[in-house]
């Protein structure tokens, strides 16, 4: 089984649940921009929730299937056909051997997710499949690459129902981003302090899966530091001398020497990917209690989901 590249859309890459382990030696984990999209995707699709699928950004693909299979689709809302019938989207759609999906681009949001049951088996480099875009580690898709699919032995029940996706998918620019504060916060002088929380930030047109360059008021430490590169990770935000916050993001290098400001909770690290450039952010401080308790419940919001799909999935319902 295997699908094959007919237009590659803007930006297509194979994603899984990143590449983790590996920051002694200077790889980063990459994976999934919005993991909780590619998360549902997998387990409407019936595989293992970390299984490599594609992540779409802003114009999709077109793709041709050699066989049948199910794929679910999750993430930003985009126009979705399957042989020019509509594709609905957060829901399990089998399509037919020989079937062409084409994919255009995106209402509101970023990023969207495509998985098949199965996943995607491209080649696993340092236990993942996930491309690196910045580090050369996989190619975003061209036309004329060939997917291999796993063949799944689960035969699952036609569903009828599709997942709500409010729960899920937030593109809205007015809620802010939770952030705790970073080490360097108490550095920055006090006016700072205040336009971090107060202002509201556009992300630059030079961002991308590395890290969100934010255009607005100039930020400032209350004298100059002097600072070793210390480990980084995906939601750091750090203060270059130009003054220019940058939010790292999942391709984010594994050391950086700038001040770290601040950092942006797991749970709404999906909601940040979810912006685009040119699209607003606002930023409120929570404590590391309430991002850990906003963690723990989202967990077992999937797992408790994922239960009832996969029984639906296979007409336990």
């Amino acid at each position: 089984m295997s699908i094959v590249v007919l237009a590659a859309g803007l930006l297509t890459t194979v994603q899984d649940g990143g590449r983790c382990g590996h920051a002694a030696i200077g790889v980063g984990s990459a994976g999934a921009m919005d993991a909780v999209a590619l998360r549902l995707a997998n387990i409407l699709a019936d595989n293992v929730d970390n299984a490599a699928a594609l992540e779409i950004t802003l114009r999709g693909p077109r793709l041709r299937c050699d066989a049948a299979c199910l794929i679910a689709i999750t993430g930003a809302p985009l126009e979705a056909m399957c042989d020019g019938a509509a594709l609905p989207l957060w829901r399990p759609v089998m399509v037919g051997e020989g079937a062409e999906l084409s994919f255009g681009g995106m209402r509101r949001g970023a990023r969207s997710y495509v998985a098949f049951t199965g996943g995607i088996q491209v080649p696993v480099l340092l236990g993942s499949r996930s491309t690196d875009v910045n580090a050369g580690i996989g190619l975003a898709l061209a036309a004329g690459d060939v997917l291999p699919l796993a063949r799944s032995p689960a035969r699952v029940a036609p569903a009828k129902w599709a997942l709500d996706p409010t729960p899920w998918f937030d593109a809205d620019m007015t809620q802010p981003i939770r952030v705790v504060a970073g080490t360097h916060f108490c550095r920055l002088d006090a006016e700072s302090q205040r336009a971090f929380y107060a202002s509201t930030f556009r992300i630059g047109a030079d961002s991308n899966r590395v890290g969100y360059r934010l255009e607005g008021p100039k930020l400032a430490l209350q004298e100059p530091l002097e600072l070793i590169s210390c480990g980084v990770v995906p939601g750091t935000v750090q203060l270059p001398p130009g003054g220019a916050p940058i939010v790292l993001m999942a391709e984010a290098p594994t050391t950086g020497g700038y001040p770290r400001i601040a950092h942006v909770i797991a749970v709404d690290q999906p909601r940040l990917a979810q912006r685009r450039p040119g699209d607003t952010v606002r930023f409120t401080q929570v404590s590391p209690k309430i991002a850990h308790t906003a963690y723990l419940e989202r967990e077992r919001a999937i797992a408790a989901l994922a239960q009832n799909i996969r029984e639906r999935l296979h007409g336990n319902d």
